[in-house]
């Protein structure tokens, strides 16, 4: 499968959910297909031996987040299904401890005694400690020390997470595969339609008609308006914007070009990350904003902007310059409710929307085509207006 692919990836759901909705589940299913039905040890034995140590990863993760659900809806236990998925397909050689890593990576904030009966937390305690039982003491001893490090503390900033996690001294190249199979999920599963809407649509075209031709009447969608979801399009642009914010900092303090996982996964979520725009762009123009006349206005502005260079850097606020000031001030709010606040206003103006949509596509275009671009202004102590 393609790892940015959204029809893909909405195949990938579907086959795990399948498995989990089974009346007898079948965990040795649910592995292979998440594993690609690759080998985990040259060695038969061993490959039976790690097998069987990742389908009770599988038992002990389906117990602990049991009916605990997505904001989409689905069972919650999908994400670091997918997630391991995703890092498995990128890897040539798959590696115990890396795909317990995935597994687990988001256990130590996700799993919480609050949400169980004391004997039932008894019990999932047990079967972890059990499991690692089950595996080397070295290996017991780097998977302890990764899942720390991908555990962001309740006092931290997403930026001081990032950073902390990117200046790790053990494993950082393993620590970034996985962030960013994490950050690939959560980037594909903000649908849940059963085709990709960009399906049987040129963007391109649409967007070249729109600049150039007099004549056009406007982008017609086949389908009609999708019902209301959880996470309408300003939060779509939130987590496009938390992608941006990973990948300057991973640009900035580390280099992965020769590691050809972390590599891959990078650029998987730039692509991920620019069809997403591309998405949120056709929804607007069509259902949201149908006028072509102040649709091309807002196109020609967005591309002098980017043009300038402005999109490439966190900008102060301008009253007289729509995009100035979009991630710091409705992206960048250190607080849950005024950030939600912030992305509320944010979806009542839609033509600040399609011009965001434009600047995120020049901006993950960018990552694409420069290995040392970065957003100027993201560092680990937050956003601020670039003045270089």
């Amino acid at each position: 499968m393609s790892l940015y692919d959204l029809t893909d990836f909405l195949k990938l759901s579907s086959a795990l959910n399948y498995n989990l909705s089974a009346t007898s589940l079948n965990r040795y299913n649910v592995l292979m297909y998440m594993i690609g039905g690759k080998r985990l040890h040259p060695d038969e034995a061993r490959d039976r031996e790690n097998k069987g140590v990742v389908m009770e990863a599988l038992s002990f993760v389906f117990n602990a987040y049991r009916e605990k659900r997505r904001r989409l809806g689905p069972l919650a236990v999908l994400h670091p299904l997918r997630a391991t998925a995703l890092l498995a397909r990128s890897l040539d050689i798959l590696n115990l401890t890396d795909l317990l890593t995935a597994l687990f990576h988001d256990v130590l904030e996700d799993i919480n005694p609050v949400d169980f009966k004391l004997a039932e937390w008894k019990a999932i305690e047990q079967q972890f400690y059990s499991l690692l039982g089950q595996i080397h003491p070295e290996d017991e001893w780097n998977l302890a020390n990764r899942l720390k490090s991908l555990t962001r503390l309740k006092q931290e900033s997403y930026y001081q997470y990032i950073g902390r996690l990117l200046d790790d001294p053990n494993d950082t190249f393993k620590l970034v595969q996985v962030k960013l199979a994490d950050r690939l999920d959560n980037t594909l599963d903000m649908h849940v339609d059963l085709i990709d809407p960009l399906e049987g649509i040129d963007f391109f075209q649409i967007v070249f008609q729109l600049l150039f031709v007099n004549n056009y009447h406007g982008f017609v969608s086949s389908i009609n308006h999708p019902p209301p979801t959880a996470i309408n399009g300003a939060k779509r642009l939130y987590q496009l914007f938390k992608n941006a914010v990973l990948l300057s900092l991973i640009r900035q303090k580390i280099t992965i070009t020769k590691d050809l996982t972390a590599q891959a996964l990078f650029d998987a979520i730039c692509q991920a990350s620019l069809k997403e725009a591309q998405r949120t762009l056709i929804h607007l123009i069509c259902f949201h904003f149908p006028d072509v006349l102040r649709q091309r206005a807002l196109l020609l502005e967005a591309m002098d902007y980017c043009y300038s260079g402005r999109s490439d850097m966190i900008t102060p606020p301008d009253s007289n310059i729509m995009l100035d000031g979009l991630f710091s001030s409705y992206f960048g709010p250190p607080s849950d409710e005024i950030r939600k606040q912030r992305l509320d206003i944010l979806y009542q103006n839609k033509p600040l929307m399609i011009q965001a949509s434009i600047g995120f596509m020049v901006i993950f275009l960018s990552f694409i085509n420069d290995p040392e671009f970065y957003i100027k202004g993201i560092s680990v102590a937050g956003i601020e207006p670039d003045t270089t």
